[in-house]
């Protein structure tokens, strides 16, 4: 009951916001700047096979290359720094300042390198998710608890055994902690690379259609981009649940 109070509120909310932009749209009277919600889902329905069929593939497809090479990487070096004290000084300050560059000032790099290949984009997402997906790993494998392992080891457990049973348990929680943040910020980075260099996807299309200057088929991908992230999101949450689902007994 308390989860349905919630929802009703919140997409209580979300209707007004868009009343109030239909609104505000009419009398502003620039669809070509501020399009109303209405001429945003008649321009996706009249749109909808060249979104669907051409560009939300392609950027599908480079989110999940880029989700996939993320987890590999990340949870890799997570690792490697839970177990090397040099590894980790080596590495973690990299990956901190790795942060502080802006992704639009990489992606026409990337897209130097790579061209307008898929592999440019993957770059752009593997750089914006990889670190949510370490730094949450690498702090839940940190977590474990010191007395269980401890005890563990006087009843002569291994460290690989120490670690399947005790250390991946404890980063799991943090792991799709990290995850859920990563899938919502691949569909951005997919974007931006597409935005920026590319010859297919839902942000190619937004930017071709700006320079025509028709707003409503500008929004059109960005809706569709917005409802991939929260599927995206709550494909996540339900794994989670599922493969978690020893957590409720404890």
């Amino acid at each position: 009951m308390r989860d349905r109070r919630y929802y009703i509120a919140s997409s209580l909310m979300i209707l007004s916001l868009l009343v109030i932009w239909q609104i505000g749209a009419a009398l502003y009277n620039k669809p070509f700047i501020l399009p109303a919600p209405g001429g945003i889902l008649a321009e996706l329905w009249e749109l909808k096979w060249v979104l669907l069929g051409t560009h939300l593939p392609a950027t599908l497809l480079t989110i999940f290359f880029g989700l996939a090479l993320s987890i590999i990487l990340g949870v890799s070096l997570a690792v490697a720094m839970n177990f090397s004290k040099s590894i980790e000084k080596t590495f973690y300050p990299i990956l901190i300042a790795s942060q502080t560059i802006p992704i639009i000032a990489l992606a026409p790099i990337f897209v130097l390198w790579f061209g307008y290949s898929i592999w440019s984009k993957v770059a752009v997402t593997i750089l914006i998710t990889f670190f949510p997906i370490t730094v949450s790993t690498f702090d839940g494998l940190r977590s474990v608890n010191k007395e269980l392992k401890e005890l563990m080891l006087t009843m002569g457990a291994r460290k690989r055994h120490i670690f399947r049973e005790l250390s991946i348990p404890s980063a799991l929680p943090y792991f799709f902690s990290g995850l859920k943040v990563a899938v919502t910020l691949s569909v951005i980075g997919a974007a931006i690379s597409e935005w920026l260099g590319a010859e297919a996807g839902l942000g190619y299309f937004s930017r071709r259609m700006m320079t025509q200057f028709n707003g409503a088929a500008v929004f059109a991908p960005i809706v569709l981009l917005s409802i991939a992230g929260i599927l995206l999101f709550l494909f996540v949450n339900w794994l989670e649940k599922t493969m978690l689902k020893w957590r409720k007994s404890l």
